[in-house]
């Protein structure tokens, strides 16, 4: 009954989580009305409203309204995170503040909650390596003490005129000393608590197995966008040339790149939106495939492009070139205003590291994972930003079956091998790693479903955090096992001798079942 109530103490941490998601949602009409329905039979692409206080029902994509979210249930975040429209949401985080409207992405069923909830059953139900190996030693264990406890009480009176009484006792005693229990409850208890445990700070860990490699781990492949970055690209640089003016030459750029859908403009025309920069009325728009865009503004021309732009319309020079070598290598995209003059303003755009990912690598680093970094982007791009978080080898230019490769040959040369990606092409290379990790929340189904841990809150620092649980496991796990056989050892050398009674066997067996459960249990605390 005690080992019965530890399991389930451990899994239902985690099967609450089920009642997180409230059963009603409050859902926009055709006409416009708001009506309250079961959140089950709600679809994909419905407005649902939250007011301040309640529980979101479905993941969904923030339409109207700002507010904070508490999402510690799913991504393990203490404080609360700040909510505008575009951004996600999830099912089972409580909104705190204002009154919010979200698009919804996933039904009922295919929550992110939804999504933890059957992965974390399915890893309890999976055997660790040290659990296998426990039940096969009990297997052949039992047996064998059975018939030498046989053995102990017949043999003796039979062929050396033992008492049978003192013999039989002995027997008795070996048998209840013998008792498996707590060598085989030691495991299951220790490993669903390392997997709750991780749940609750948003590291979803899909089996026994990842816990306990964990450990192990000397080799990380990361994917750059969207793990080591944000995966946005960002104005990072703007420099005015000559003596144009530098808040005109912003002018200009703003109303060009807003008309414009290509990633890198858009990231000047919010970098504009930011600073309150009033965009001017453009004519004759015209999109350069693969250049830039140009057109007409107060009836002058003006174009916006990158450096192939400048070369076609005959405006470079060997100290802009020089200038453009210099922010090239520093991994960023340039982007020139153009006049009738000639270049007027030099603009740069990057894909901007994430503030927590320097932590992470050297608290990997610290650990003795060493990293390399696997990116699409050209190899200058991939050095800048290695050198900038501190990954020890950075490799650009390359494709899914590259990333495949590198992964490959690392665990050849005896490595443990880690990857972390996001995105679909990070698929073959989280599959062929010993464990592949995907950002939960906003990596790609495909990366998730490959991947054999998910970080729901995309934070890099989840990963030394993973591989300091997977070690705390195992050494609670040889505490266990030494603990359980131990004892027994000691009162089995007792009960051969005659030293020990039935009484003694009795609470060397409960004791240590006792003792190993409480000990597994202890992981939850973390």
């Amino acid at each position: 009954l005690i080992e019965a109530k530890s399991l389930d103490r451990a899994r239902n941490a985690v099967q609450k989580l089920m009642q997180l998601a409230p059963e009603r949602a409050t859902v926009r009409q055709p006409d416009g009305a708001w009506v309250d329905v079961d959140a089950k039979s709600v679809s994909v692409n419905t407005v649902v409203r939250i007011k301040p206080g309640e529980r979101i029902g479905l993941d969904g994509v923030v339409t109207a309204g700002r507010s904070a979210v508490n999402q510690a249930s799913i991504t393990g975040e203490s404080l609360p995170v700040d909510k505008a429209p575009g951004d996600a949401v999830f099912a089972g985080t409580i909104n705190e503040s204002g009154s919010i409207e979200y698009r919804v992405t996933a039904v009922a069923a295919d929550t992110t909650l939804a999504r933890i909830i059957h992965a974390v059953s399915e890893a309890q139900g999976s055997k660790a390596p040290t659990q296998r190996f426990v039940d096969e030693f009990a297997r052949v264990y039992s047996p064998v003490v059975f018939a030498l406890a046989v053995a102990i009480a017949i043999l003796p009176p039979l062929l050396a005129s033992g008492v049978w009484h003192d013999w039989v006792y002995k027997a008795l005693v070996l048998l209840v000393i013998a008792c498996p229990c707590a060598l085989v409850i030691s495991t299951p208890v220790t490993i669903v608590s390392g997997l709750t445990t991780a749940a609750r700070k948003g590291i979803l860990i899909k089996g026994g197995t990842y816990l306990e490699t964990g450990r192990k781990l000397t080799w990380l492949a990361l994917d750059k966008t969207g793990t080591i970055t944000h995966g946005t690209p960002s104005q990072t640089y703007f420099e005015a040339l000559a003596d144009t003016n530098a808040a005109r030459c912003r002018q200009l750029a703003a109303s060009l790149a807003g008309r414009s859908d290509h990633p890198v403009s858009q990231a000047l025309a919010r970098a504009a939106d930011i600073d309150h920069i009033v965009r001017l009325s453009v004519d004759d728009i015209e999109a350069l495939p693969g250049r830039g865009v140009q057109g007409t503004i107060d009836g002058k021309p003006y174009a916006l492009g990158n450096h192939r732009l400048v070369e076609e319309l005959g405006r470079c020079s060997a100290n802009l070139e020089a200038r453009l070598d210099t922010l090239e290598r520093q991994g960023k995209t340039v982007v020139l205003l153009i006049g009738e003059e000639g270049v007027l303003a030099l603009f740069a755009v990057a894909d901007t590291v994430k503030e927590t990912s320097r932590a992470a690598i050297g608290d990997l680093h610290a650990l003795g994972v060493r990293t390399v970094m696997l990116s699409g982007d050209n190899s200058h791009t991939a050095a800048a930003i290695a050198t900038a978080v501190g990954i020890d080898e950075a490799r650009g230019d390359q494709l899914p079956d590259d990333k495949l490769t590198a992964v490959a040959t690392l665990a050849a040369h005896g490595a443990v091998v880690g990857m972390v990606g996001d995105g679909i092409n990070d698929a073959p290379a989280l599959a062929r790693a010993d464990i592949g990790f995907a950002m939960g929340a906003m990596g790609a189904d495909t990366a998730i479903e490959t991947a054999d841990v998910a970080l729901m809150d995309d934070d890099l620092r989840k990963i030394p955090a993973f591989i300091r649980l997977s070690k705390a496991t195992h050494t609670v796990l040889v505490q266990n096992i030494v603990l359980a056989l131990g004892i027994k050892a000691v009162f089995f050398v007792l009960a051969l001798t005659g030293a020990a009674t039935l009484w003694m066997a009795v609470l060397a067996d409960v004791g240590a079942s006792l003792l190993v459960l409480a000990n597994g249990l202890r992981l939850l605390r973390r």
